[in-house]
């Protein structure tokens, strides 16, 4: 039974990874997970310099999930290097690198010192606001999303996986226009905005106002988002947006993504992850599925 997919040429042992921003890079789960039985490990967003983050509160329990605007709070590129890559390398997994920015140069820096480092993929958030356009992400507009896709592209030793923001009219535009700059995959979806309002206090449940919607309720969206970039593109897809379980996991690949990526799920329960791994291959044994490819987008 085969359950190794491949994006843009790394092959994964499995189709299982985390999403970035609920892992770290795997130091504190690694005590309850055992990191050699993943696909990948998707890091937190990495940037040029240290960045502190939002005010707090930062974080707000919802129905069906959690509201998140941690604003991107990471040590930067240099500790990430030093401390992160190294302890990632100890386990048969691949290393996929989140990258976030406030401008073109800020990806670009990122991109080019991880360009001799032992690291598989990136993923490039471009839902981070965008400082030259007055903080509107560079993942709403067709027009960015490009021009990000191809100034990354031609910086990047690694392949490039654009990570789609769902906060748009249509996605698909914006998977066509990431395609056209060059991207060899994307992730989607990223989390939607949403808010909290504490009656009682009368005030925001985050200090930002609005925050990212993350965890079971947004899932439906998710699954019809992949669904449509997978009949819109060429590009594999790594699907993510609630996914709780291997029935969770498996719709999304039905859908058409490639791999998945857990999030949410793990701060509820950290062995999620493992937990997907061993579900998609009993439901393969159950309906006698020889290779994992052969469900990647069955559903027309």
């Amino acid at each position: 039974m085969n359950m190794k997919v491949n994006i843009a040429g790394v092959e994964l042992k499995n189709p299982v990874m985390t999403a970035s921003g609920t892992f770290g890079s795997g130091q504190e789960y690694s005590e309850f997970v055992d990191l050699n039985k993943l696909g990948a490990v998707v890091t937190k967003g990495v940037a040029n310099v240290p960045w502190p983050g939002n005010p707090t509160p930062r974080i707000a329990e919802t129905y069906g999930g959690m509201i998140n605007a941690i604003g991107l709070q990471n040590p930067g590129i240099d500790v990430f290097v030093n401390r992160d890559i190294p302890f990632l390398r100890q386990y048969d997994t691949k290393i996929i690198v989140n990258v976030c920015g406030r401008s073109k140069e800020d990806y670009i820096e990122v991109v080019e010192r991880l360009a001799d480092e032992p690291v598989d993929l990136l993923e490039i958030n471009i839902s981070c606001p965008n400082v030259k356009e007055g903080g509107i992400a560079f993942g709403q507009k067709a027009e960015a999303a490009y021009d990000i896709t191809r100034a990354v592209k031609k910086a990047a030793k690694q392949p490039v996986i654009m990570k789609l923001s769902p906060n748009v009219t249509d996605i698909t535009e914006m998977a066509r226009a990431v395609e056209a700059g060059g991207a060899d995959a994307v992730s989607l979806i990223n989390t939607i905005t949403g808010m909290k309002i504490d009656i009682h206090r009368r005030k925001f449940a985050v200090a930002n106002k609005t925050g990212g919607l993350s965890g079971p309720a947004i899932k439906p969206v998710a699954v019809r988002m992949v669904y449509q970039v997978a009949n819109a593109v060429k590009l594999p897809i790594i699907g993510m947006g609630g996914i709780a379980n291997a029935e969770d996991a498996l719709e999304f690949i039905l859908a058409g993504a490639t791999a998945v990526s857990v999030g949410t799920a793990n701060f509820a329960d950290p062995f999620t992850t493992e937990k997907v791994v061993a579900g998609i291959e009993e439901y393969m044994i159950k309906y006698g599925v020889q290779d994992i490819n052969e469900l990647i987008g069955a559903v027309k």
